[in-house]
């Protein structure tokens, strides 16, 4: 409920502060006045519309089910805009974007205008459908929450496979050259340290010969180890350190001797192949170890597409069973909005006799399975679209099922704003639409902008917007303001006696009925 309004230099209006009671409220005036330019700064605050005036503020009782994680909400929410070279808007004093702000208010704020032509349109209609039957079957309401959980796993489900799908040949090359990376590098089957030994072979071999023609010339020094060891005899030196240096010697050149023969073996034209293989490996990679790793990492990859395949098995079995399920659920949601279909359209006959417009059926039509269903709901109006009536029309039809749902939809906080919604009308439908309107006001907040003379008694606030001069204001009626104003809205300016006593007799009904009501 919007509780207070203050405003400053809106086009004609210098300044505006009101209060607001709950139920409905009704501004009147002549044309011109500003009623339309004081309802659109109004809205404005939810992002319905351009923020016109140079300083708005309004008061809002948080609705219960309002949440918001980006936004510190407060019990009574301030919205304000500022104009100056650009419009600001703020929630309690936090900057919000029009955007948020109309998305943030819009299960709460509706607003029927004659230039709108929503609010008929099967999204609509089967949301109508669907609250109105919740409220009168609990096991409806569980099987609407059941599908429709379940259908947002499956549309996950559903994303899921057809982005599968979509990467399935991109998926089917990264899995062939993964292939082709792993099976070129056990082809060579690098081992660490390995390049780095026949490197040492390749030296070695490359020396072999020469190593060979050396020792042949120095094998001549163990002829001469007895000659020495005689001297040292001799002079009486100490031969164990000339002994222990032959023994090595003897042993390096045996060593020498079967690396000789080891070479020998070895192949020559293979340990090249077997370098020029690992070298090659070594400067696309770095080293046969990264080799090695990028070996795993690819070994890795393939197991990951490995697992795609058997995830998009799994996948198609879970569509195939859950969509086949859905599909029953879908049809028991169906039969449960035709059934209440059937309770609203009978519930309208007598709103819509009224109001002089046509029996409405409502023409149901099978459609994909989404997540409402399978249903797209027109309005058929013996024969004719909703779209063919006029704007009045069409506005006091949406009145008329928002009247026999209200019921059904008491849970459903918030504010109601009509535009004119009884220009234009006969004196009898003046009276169903100030009827409904006013049911309509026992649950919502509701602000009107009224032509009429019934819809201006039955207010729990009347609003006067009228001009002075050049300056538009608004001030709220008390009794005998208001009797002057419905007078004036019967006959005009110069109201007569007549006109006097019938908008006495009006006030007079309201009140009675607002006694009784209280008894």
């Amino acid at each position: 409920m919007i509780s207070r309004l203050y405003l400053k230099d809106l086009l004609s209006f210098k300044e505006v502060e009101l209060e607001f009671a709950p139920g409905l409220v009704v501004l009147t005036g002549p044309s011109g006045a500003g009623k339309s330019v004081l309802m659109q700064a109004i809205l404005a605050q939810f992002g319905i519309g351009a923020a016109e005036a140079k300083l708005c503020e309004i008061e809002v009782e948080r609705p219960g089910g309002l949440r918001s994680d980006a936004y510190e909400l407060e019990d009574r929410i301030a919205l304000k805009s500022i104009r100056k070279e650009r419009v600001a808007h703020y929630i309690d004093a936090q900057k919000i974007s029009r955007k948020a702000l109309r998305e943030l208010f819009a299960p709460y704020v509706r607003y029927l205008s004659v230039r709108d032509r929503g609010g008929l349109e099967s999204a609509t209609l089967v949301e109508l459908l669907d609250r109105s039957r919740c409220v009168r079957d609990t096991s409806y309401k569980k099987l609407l929450k059941e599908y429709r959980k379940r259908f947002r796993i499956f549309s996950r489900k559903r994303d899921e496979l057809e982005r599968i799908l979509q990467e399935e040949r991109e998926l089917a090359e990264r899995r062939e050259f993964a292939r082709f990376e792993i099976e070129k590098i056990d082809a060579i089957a690098p081992k660490e340290g390995e390049y780095e030994e026949l490197l040492t072979v390749k030296q070695q071999l490359s020396r072999i010969d020469k190593i060979r023609e050396a020792m042949e010339r120095a094998l001549p020094i163990f002829d001469l180890e007895e000659r020495v060891e005689e001297l040292f005899a001799l002079a009486g030196k100490d031969t164990d350190y000339f002994s222990d240096a032959m023994n090595q010697l003897r042993a390096d050149f045996e060593e020498l001797e079967n690396l000789s023969e080891e070479l020998a073996e070895v192949e020559i034209e293979g340990v090249l192949e077997r370098l020029e293989a690992l070298s090659a490996l070594i400067r696309r990679h770095g080293s046969v170890a990264e080799a090695l790793k990028y070996r795993e990492a690819k070994a890795r990859e393939l197991e990951g597409y490995e697992n795609i395949e058997r995830d998009k098995s799994a996948l198609l079995s879970f569509l195939e069973l859950e969509e086949r399920e859905l599909s029953i659920l879908a049809q028991r949601i169906a039969q449960g909005r035709r059934q209440e279909a059937q309770r609203v359209t009978e519930a309208l006959i007598s709103p819509l006799t009224k109001l002089r417009l046509p029996r409405v059926a409502f023409r149901f039509e099978k459609t994909e399975m989404g997540p409402d269903g399978i249903d797209r709901i027109d309005l058929d109006l013996e024969g004719s679209a909703a779209s063919t009536l006029s704007g009045g029309e069409f506005n006091r039809l949406r009145l008329a099922l928002m009247s026999v749902t209200l019921e059904e939809t008491k849970k459903g906080e918030g504010v109601i704003f009509l535009d004119e919604i009884d220009a234009n009308v006969s004196g009898d439908e003046s009276i169903a639409i100030a009827e409904m309107i006013a049911k309509l006001a026992e649950v919502y907040q509701i602000f009107a902008i009224s032509h009429q003379p019934h819809l201006s008694a039955r207010a729990q606030q009347h609003i006067l917007v009228r001009k002075v001069g050049s300056q538009s204001r608004a001030e709220s009626l008390e009794e005998e303001e208001r009797l002057r104003e419905i007078s004036r809205i019967i006959s005009g300016e110069n109201a007569d006696a007549e006109a006097t006593a019938f908008a006495q007799k009006l006030l007079q009904s309201r009140k009675e009925k607002k006694e009784s009501e209280n008894a």
